[in-house]
Parts: C-alpha cells; structure tokens; sequence
C-alpha cells in the first residue's frame, strides 16, 4: 500500500507515473519484485532435528524397552510422548519462524516511486516494470532501471562487477526510450551508462529512473542472489547453551551408565536399571534450555517491532539489556527534524550587521515589504545553493520560506540551469552550485558551516571574529546556524569551489524544536544508569543549548571534532569519561568515539543515519538507524531500526531489552530448579533402598509440563517495576552463572527433601509403593508450578500473578492438575502410570508441605535488582 512521502509528496518527476490500476495490472502480469526468499527449515529438517535430539532417543529407547518387557501400555505411551515431543518442537519452531517472517515484512525496503502524479513510498517488492522511482544518496537500487533524470549520480556497482570504483550515470538519450511494460521484455543494456542494477548503491547524487526490470528477470535475480534477509543464524548464548547441553547430557549417560551398572550388580535386575537409567538421564538432561532461548530471542524481538523498534536480527536482543552508554545524534533524533527558517542576517564583507530579520513560530510573518535588498539577496543565494526536491530539511526549509516570501519578484529563477555541483566534503562542510542563466552568465552560491563559508570568502582576522559573534549569539538560542555566500561566475565550472571568488552575504538560521518525550526519557536512561552522549555536526553552542534543554550533561562543556582529533587515545580515553556533547564532528570522529567507549567496556550504542555513519553504526554493540529519513546502507549496517525515529523508542528498546534478559534469567533459574528434584527423585530413593519412585513415563509428564511453561509463561511475564532503575548488566555476566545455579538449586533442593520426606513417611506409614508414589507425583507436579509462579513473579507485587500477563501460566497450570485429577481418579490410568489412590489426607497434607515450603522460597524470592 502507498504511503505519501513525507519529505516532498508534490516533488516534481519527469511525468505522473503510472496509475494505481496501471500498477495493479502490470504486478498481476510480472509478478512482485522479489529476487528470492530466504529459506525457511523445512518441516521433514525439524523432525530430523529432533530424531537427534538426546530426550528423544531416551523416550524411543524407554519405549522399546517397555515393549520388550510386554508393557504394551507403557510402551505405547511413552511412545505417544516422543510423538508429542516432535510436535511440540515443530510447533515452537513455527512460532519463532512466523514473528521471523513479521521481522521481514517490516524490515523490507522501501521505494519512492511517482503513483497517481504523486510521489509516494512503497515498499520495494510492489514495484513493476514502467514505475518512475526516485534514487538518492544511500539508497540501494530496487530494480534494474533507465535513467530519465540524473544529477551528479555516481553508483557503486561493485556488487555485481567487483569494481570498487563508483560509476557516474547520465539519463538516458530520448530517442532510446523504452517505455511501460515493453521494457521488462526489452530490458536496457547491463552496462550502458544511463542503466541502474538491482543491488547497486547510490553513493553521490540523485535522479528518476524507469524499471525496466523487477525479482528474477533483474541482473542481480539472474544471479540467484538475496539482499535483505535477516540473520538468523545462532547467537553466542545459543551456542554456549547448545555446547553446556551436550556437557550434561555426556555427564548424563555417564552418571546413568554408573546407575544401571550397580542396580543390575546389586539388585541382579538389568532390565529394571536400564529403565532406572534412562529415567535418571531424562531428568538430568535440561534440552529446554536452548528451546527457551531461541523463542525468547525470536518472540523478543517481534515484540521490540510493537514498539517500533526493529531488532533486524534477534542476536541484538542479547545486548539491549547491557547498553550503558547512548551515543545519539541531534537532528531527527532528539529534535523533530521539522526545520523552520527563525532568522535571517546580512552581512558586509567585514562581518557588520545590515539587516536583521526573523520569523517567530506561529507569529505574524514579515511581508515581503519588510524584506530589505540585502536580506533578499542573502535570501536568494541561500535557496539557489539548496537542492529542490531533496531530503535535507534545511534545503525544504529556505525553499518554503523563500518560495513564499521572494513569490513575484526578481529573486525566482525557474529558468536557470544547474551548471555545476559541488557536494559537501568532509574537508569543506559546505555547499556550493553554479548556476547558467539566460544570458550564458554564471551565478554561483555556496551555504554551509559559518567556518567553512568564512575559509570560502578567506576573511580577515577581524571579519572572521565579527561572523564568529554573530553565529555564537544564534546558536546559543539553540538554533542551527548556516553562512552563506555568493561566488564570482567563471566562463567554465573549475574543478574545486575554493576556485571561486566569493562574498559574505550572511547566515541563515533554523529552528528545530525537542521532541516533547525527549527530557523524561534523557532523565529514564539515567536512571536506569546509562550515560547519554550528543554527538552531532552542529555548532558547538547549538549543541550545548540543545543537550541543556535534553537533559543532557552538559557540566564538562562541549568537545569539537578538532579537538578530538588533536588528542591521543589516552586524552580521548579521559575525555569521553566526562564529557557528553561532541559537537562539529565527521564520520570518523564518531568511529574513533565509539572505539574509545569499547576500550572503557562500555556496551554502545549509536545513532545514525547516513551513509558515512555506517561504519560508527557497525562498530556499535547497538547501530541503530532511522527508519524513515534513514539511508539503506544506514539501515543495513545498524542492527535496530527506529519506526518512527522518536528518541524514546530507543529507550522503549533498552527497557523491553532489560524484560526479555531478566525472563530469560528467570526461566534459566526455573529449569535448573525443577531439574533438581527430578534427578533426585529418580536417583536418592534407590541409593536409599527404596522403591523405585519415579520412572521414565513420570519424568516425561513432568517433562510435558516443563516445556510449554519455558516458552508461555515466562516469555509473556512482564519486566520488574524498578527495571530502569537499576544500572545495566554487565556484558561479561554469563547468563547461567553460579548465583543463579546455587538459587536455582537452593529452591529445587527444598521441593526435593519435601517430595522424597513424604514418599519415605508414606512408605513408612504401610503405603504400598503405587501409593506412596501417587503422593510424591502430587507434590512433584503442585512444586513444579509452584517453581514457575515463584521464579515468574521474581520482582513482581504477588498481586501481577492475577494479571492478564500470567494468564498462559494459570491455562498450564489448570491443563496440569486436570491431567493430574484424570491419572488419580482414572483406573487405567493409574495402572499405566503406577499409581494407586492414596487416602485424602494424605494428598492434603502433601500439598499443604509444598505450599509451605513454596511460601518460604517466595518471602526470600530474588529481587532481580
């Protein structure tokens, strides 16, 4: 569905475009634009993962072994389970590779493409063959193409060529042009000079092009190649959990190995060992944990997309909870990006005041009377030295501003022809074109830092001093300050701008006010513990009135990007300990900023959204790009895309990063605890010379139970009250460390001496095996939930266990002691589980003991900080 584009939805195109039925028509005809789609695990790969899978060989081995001993019963039962563990596996793995494809959908790319005689933004895939799409600086090509308009556009096609050298594109001659649909099947030449591919990346200028080809009929789709897929290939943790599950599961057969030996030495009962065996190894084999973990990841990172917070890969959901230092930009990013004209002030050539007038937000304006010749003419070179139709905010600002206020006089130039561009450089942070009248004569102007103009005009030591005042006096208002000045036209273009001969003609300033959510949230990222740093462009005492009106410390003043590359790594290494606003800095002071920050241990992250940030924003343990202003390659290399660029779904982010580390601590704890009392409970009754109390059908059930709790309750269960007020994790804090082990087994330990006191007393008390059994398997499974509520509810009131956050909880719980009541009150059922009804009494004093000993474990629950 198109989507007008909000940075110039009436911005002129060489024709109206194709209509939305001409569209509609022509992708029934070819098709979406889709090269490929990323493979997603097939059903008959799921199964065979799990055929592999150490619980399920256990569940067939138990099975077979039941079915020699003629337990036809048991044996198809356990059966039956192994079936379910195949489902339940194939069903979780769906789960995750649906809010996957959510992922896709979201983070697939855009195009603004001229529908309907306006320009609109759609995603990539709804292109067709005769669109008239827009190209600019960033942006990757979403189709094979012909130019129909180009200005300075030079594209990187090493992609597909292996060339590193970006390739300039003129429009392609008229008496050439393939038009509508004939051009899908006529599709332009590969390497002619006017022809744009799918893949290639716009690295300098814009222009419109026509598709001529879309998906598979494209060079790059003839390739077989694929662009935006998200990663999803395993994390870190999932590959230290896969690596501690096969550990345990050796420790596992071994342990269980030594079982069978001496129950079949010491009983003379091989077959009973072998069952004792396996039943031992099924509850000291924790397979939940890297099951857990990847719904976690993939849940998480489809809520984050709720917030508008696209987690492009699951893997960044791991760092967001550990991000201690917030490097953002300013413009877009704690301002609205909604740029203003406020001011406007001519200057002679020695820096002295000739006109001063301003625009007040939602004041009466000026008129055009008001305007003297001066600030017309400064008014005039500010908007030929802008780029009509562009995406820079300031260039929409003047241009409205002055198509406004300069309308009907002699300061207009429809007519005038774009001679010569000269982009801003990081050597020169300043725009300059040169621009062919009528009569052959060149007009030149130039726009940029009042620094870069001032080295344009080569002022004197007193005209400089003067501009500095007038700019220092603007920006600390807090507005964006901008010189401008006009050249001395050349027969011929020269080759650098700093040939002109220029004039000072003033600055031009602009208002871009804080985004209303910006100062609560700058004060929640400091509670919570987070440093936030301003790192931007802008003038230094823009920056600094900016970061004051933020929230942002200001106390250590402003560092420039002169400054910091004058200093050593051990200065820079000080400096960025205390000081929070860098301002006038390049691409790659930001790539040297974030490299200080990782060499301090900080967890970073940053902001950006240009082409030159992308390797700040990759170096990041967090690149975060804006989505709707934000460039492709920006996009690509960032791991969070913000939706809709406001500065509070960064911290949105951090604390649903900070929810899905504690649930995933929370239900590490819970696996680790309720695997206690299961081993032991197979185990200690036979060392103790007890009847076996727990046999392989038993720990499945509970086993069944374990499974559905991991990936429901807890992944639903919602952050503590005080998550963001608390300082980050460390990013060395392993996620199953020896605190959680020893609270896990401190919890699963009291449920253990609990379950195995009341199986020996009822033992003791004349109960045949079948029911003492019976009372155990109560508080076996009444402890179990009990564990989940206590390690749930960790940090929470005892009031959110009520909430509609823990309602999968209780649907587990009621479909427990359902299953629970059918196995006591079923006869065949029992005699397939090997349970016999014991007296009431009984049953009620076991789940009285649970429940007390579950109410000491939650008046000492952790509070998770």
């Amino acid at each position: 569905m198109a989507a007008v584009d909000p940075s110039d939805p009436a911005a002129p195109g060489p024709g109206p475009g194709l209509t939305s039925t001409e569209a509609a028509a022509r992708q029934a005809r070819w098709g979406p634009n889709l090269i490929t789609h990323q493979e997603r695990q097939g059903l008959w790969q799921t199964v065979g993962a799990v055929l592999g899978e150490p619980m399920f060989l256990l569940l067939v081995g138990a099975a077979g072994l039941y079915l020699l001993l003629g337990d036809l019963g048991e044996g198809l039962l356990l059966a039956a389970f192994a079936a379910l563990s195949v489902g339940l596996v194939i069903w979780q793995s769906r789960r995750s590779a649906r809010a996957l494809d959510a992922l896709r959908e979201l983070a697939a790319p855009q195009v603004r493409v001229w529908r309907d005689g306006r320009r609109c933004v759609i995603a990539a895939r709804d292109l067709v063959p005769g669109d008239l799409i827009a190209l600019g600086e960033g942006e990757r090509v979403a189709a094979d193409a012909v130019l129909r308009a180009a200005r300075g556009l030079s594209v990187d096609e090493s992609l597909l060529t292996g060339e590193s050298a970006p390739v300039i594109k003129r429009p392609r001659p008229q008496a050439s042009d393939a038009s509508g649909s004939e051009a899908c099947a006529q599709a332009a030449d590969a390497n002619a000079a006017w022809s744009v591919r799918a893949g290639t990346l716009i690295v300098a200028g814009e222009g419109v092009a026509e598709v001529s080809a879309i998906g598979g009929s494209t060079t790059m789709g003839q390739i077989g190649a694929s662009l935006a897929s998200i990663d999803v290939a395993p994390t870190p943790l999932e590959l230290q959990l896969r690596r501690l599950v096969r550990w345990l599961a050796l420790g596992a057969t071994l342990v269980s190995s030594l079982l069978v030996l001496w129950y079949g030495l010491w009983a003379a009962d091989w077959m009973q060992g072998l069952l004792a065996g396996i039943a031992l190894a099924m509850a000291l084999l924790p397979e939940e944990f890297p099951m857990a973990l990847a719904v976690f990841l993939a849940l998480g990172a489809w809520r984050l997309a709720r917030m508008k917070v696209l987690a492009r890969r699951p893997a960044v959901v791991e760092a967001l909870g550990a991000i201690s230092v917030l490097c953002v930009d300013k413009t877009g990013t704690l301002t609205e990006n909604q740029m203003q004209l406020r001011c406007l002030v001519a200057l002679d050539a020695s820096g002295q005041v000739l006109a001063h007038v301003k625009w007040h937000a939602g004041g009466p304006e000026p008129g055009r009377q008001l305007l003297s010749e001066p600030a017309h003419r400064l008014l005039e070179f500010a908007m030929l030295a802008s780029q009509r139709g562009g995406v820079e905010p300031m260039d929409a600002a003047l241009l409205a501003r002055g198509d406004d206020t300069l309308a009907g006089t002699e300061h207009l130039h429809p007519r005038w022809r774009l001679a010569q561009a000269y982009p801003l450089v990081p050597e020169l942070l300043a725009v300059t074109q040169d621009w062919a009248a009528d009569d052959g004569l060149h007009h030149v102007a130039a726009k940029g830092a009042p620094e870069a103009i001032a080295d344009l005009c080569h002022l004197g030591p007193d005209a400089l001093a003067a501009l500095r005042t007038q700019a220092q006096a603007l920006a600390a208002r807090g507005l964006r300050v901008l010189a401008v000045a006009q050249g001395r036209g050349l027969a011929a273009p020269p080759a650098q701008s700093h040939d002109y001969d220029f004039t000072l003609l003033g600055l031009v300033a602009f208002e871009d006010p804080l985004r209303p959510s910006v100062p609560s949230a700058v004060a929640q990222a400091h509670r919570a513990g987070i440093a936030v740093v301003m790192i931007t462009g802008d003038h230094p005492a823009t920056a600094l009135a900016i970061a004051a009106q933020a929230g942002i410390d200001t106390a250590a003043g402003v560092l420039t990007g002169a400054q910091l590359q004058a200093m050593d790594d051990a200065a820079l290494a000080l400096a960025v300990g205390r000081v929070r606003v860098f301002a006038r800095v390049t691409p790659n002071d930001k790539l040297r900023l974030v490299r200080a920050y990782h060499a301090g241990g900080a967890v970073v992250a940053m902001t950006g959204d240009g082409v030159n940030d992308a390797p700040a924003l990759k170096a990041a343990h967090v690149g975060i790009a804006m989505g709707v202003r934000g460039t492709d390659v920006a996009r690509e290399a960032a791991a969070v895309v913000l939706l809709d660029e406001d500065f509070s779904r960064i911290v949105d982010g951090i604390r649903g990063g900070r929810r899905i580390d504690d649930n995933l601590r929370k239900v590490m704890t819970y696996i680790v605890a309720i695997h206690v009392p299961i081993a032991g409970l197979a185990l200690l009754p036979l060392l103790l010379g007890l009847p076996p109390l727990l046999l392989p059908v038993h720990v499945v059930v509970t086993e069944m139970i374990i499974d559905p709790v991991c990936a429901l309750a807890f992944e639903k269960a919602p952050g503590a009250r005080h998550l963001m007020d608390r300082p980050p994790r460390s990013p060395s804090l392993p996620l199953v460390d020896r605190v959680l082990v020893l609270r896990a087994a401190w919890q699963g330990a009291g449920l253990l001496a609990a379950t195995l006191a009341a199986y020996a007393v009822a033992l003791a008390h004349g109960f045949t095996p079948e029911e003492a059994r019976a009372v155990a398997f109560v508080g076996l499974t009444a402890g179990n939930l009990s564990l989940v509520a206590l390690n749930a509810g960790a940090g929470l009131p005892a009031v959110s266990l009520v909430s509609r956050d823990f309602a999968a909880f209780w649907m587990v719980a009621a479909l427990a002691l359902g299953l629970l009541a059918l196995a006591l009150g079923a006869a065949p059922v029992r005699d397939l589980l090997h349970l016999a009804m014991p007296p009431l009494g009984a049953l009620a004093l076991m789940v009285a003991a649970i429940a007390g000993v579950t109410a000491l474990a939650w008046a000492a629950r952790p509070r998770l900080g």
